[in-house]
């Protein structure tokens, strides 16, 4: 029998620690001293977890105005390290670390990592990219602070990889899902299974599905964690789902976690979804107050079965920037996914095409199907599920399962070209 968790005594606890963080936001951030003026806020009204509802939420696009280090709340011979989201969508964000902040992102990688059942005697190969991206120094800190053996590969060059797991006997594996998938076939084709040494895989920074999870671990016949992080808030690590598979573990001892409709931003209640709201209880470089992630979960509001004293977000089911609104309805990729784990014979990959026709948006989505599958009943399978499921009709093209591209990194899944398929009359 399952047992709630108690998220009052959890806000209790967080409403110690919550005082002084605010008032050490004000005293040290300009950039959060400016912000709460701007609202009328003192740091003496900030009491309680309820106070905190008052509080203007922290945008990613305001983050971005800040480059390169309007973050910064310590004296930049503090700062030993910054690190920078990708930018594709403009300017990056820039986050400096102290010392200090450096150590908890270690230790809480490290939790991760112990979590999933990784020890000092594993051989972790670490394939995310290093430099500015969080991913591949954030693992090795982790790897290094559990006292397990780093193998520092960074991203790409699969025959390297490969070779590197043969020889040093890799034990776990680090990479995004997309590459977790692409190394997988890739074993596969080459029959090196038998061979490898491989027993975990922790794969992150994008969000994928059951389907994708078990394709992997059966290919590889490994056991597979969701690790969960962003740049803004430390990177990976900050939370992880455990051997139990019942969400994702999140580290409450650093993190004040909310969830919020992303219309609205009315707080929601624990068992309701909206989107993930994170303020920064013990980061110095940049703390960061009610920080919208963008992405669509919710707070479990049962404890997990595993014992932890960590309350649970389910997997996170898709970002609000990544919905798709077509025939007056918003879609999300997680939708896709669900829908192609209820469906025998469809495998985990597929591709979404938005095109614009006689004035009408269309849309099509190739799935790929396991082999042995009859692909135009997955296919009408599929059909049919979006529409009771999501409410539209959409083409659906059936593949070969290894049709669709791979990739190394992430893998885009979504096609728009409905702009530039307008009439540039109508535009203008």
């Amino acid at each position: 029998m399952s047992r709630n968790f108690d998220f009052e005594v959890l806000y209790r606890e967080q409403e110690k620690e919550l005082p002084d963080f605010i008032r050490r936001l004000y005293r040290t951030s300009s950039f959060y001293r400016q912000k709460l003026q701007g609202a009328g806020i003192l740091p003496e009204d900030i009491r309680t977890f309820s106070d905190l509802a008052a509080v203007p939420f922290t945008d990613k696009y305001e983050l971005r105005q800040a480059y390169p280090l309007g973050l910064a709340a310590v004296p930049e011979e503090n700062i030993v390290r910054i690190h920078s989201s990708s930018g594709t969508t403009g300017k990056p964000i820039i986050i400096p670390y102290t010392v200090r902040d450096v150590n908890i992102w270690a230790e809480m990688m490290a939790r991760c990592l112990k979590m999933a059942g990784v020890t000092a005697g594993d051989r972790v190969q670490i394939t995310p990219g290093y430099g500015l991206w969080t991913a591949g120094i954030g693992f090795q800190a982790g790897v290094e602070r559990l006292g397990a053996m780093a193998i520092p590969t960074g991203a790409g060059n699969t025959e390297k990889q490969l070779e590197l797991m043969e020889d040093p006997q890799t034990t776990v594996i680090i990479a995004t899902a997309s590459y977790g998938l692409l190394l997988a076939e890739e074993i596969g084709r080459r029959g090196l299974r038998p061979i490898l040494g491989l027993r975990l895989g922790i794969f992150g920074s994008e969000r994928w599905g059951e389907k994708m999870r078990r394709r992997i671990e059966e290919i590889l016949g490994i056991e597979t964690f969701d690790i969960y992080g962003l740049t803004e808030i430390y990177g990976p690590g900050v939370g992880i789902d455990c051997p139990a598979h019942e969400g994702i573990h999140m580290w409450t001892d650093h993190l004040l976690l909310e969830i919020i409709d992303p219309v609205t931003g009315e707080r929601l209640p624990p068992g309701q979804q909206g989107e993930l709201v994170i303020t920064t209880l013990t980061k110095e470089g940049a703390p960061l107050l009610r920080y919208r992630t963008h992405d669509l979960t919710r707070l479990k509001p049962e404890a997990c079965s595993c014992g932890a004293p960590y309350p649970l977000i389910d997997r996170i089911l898709a970002r609000t920037d990544d919905m798709i609104k077509i025939k007056g309805v918003n879609i999300y990729p997680g939708q896709i996914d669900h829908i192609l784990h209820l469906i025998p014979g469809a495998s985990s990959e597929y591709q979404i095409v938005l095109r614009r026709h006689q004035g009408k948006d269309e849309m099509e989505i190739t799935v790929e199907h396991e082999r042995g599958a009859d692909p135009s009943a997955v296919a009408a399978h599929c059909r049919q599920y979006i529409k009771s499921k999501i409410g539209i009709t959409v083409e659906v093209k059936a593949v070969p399962q290894g049709t669709l591209p791979r990739s190394e990194k992430k893998t885009r899944r979504i096609y728009d070209y409905r702009e530039e398929q307008m009439d540039p009359l109508k535009v203008s």
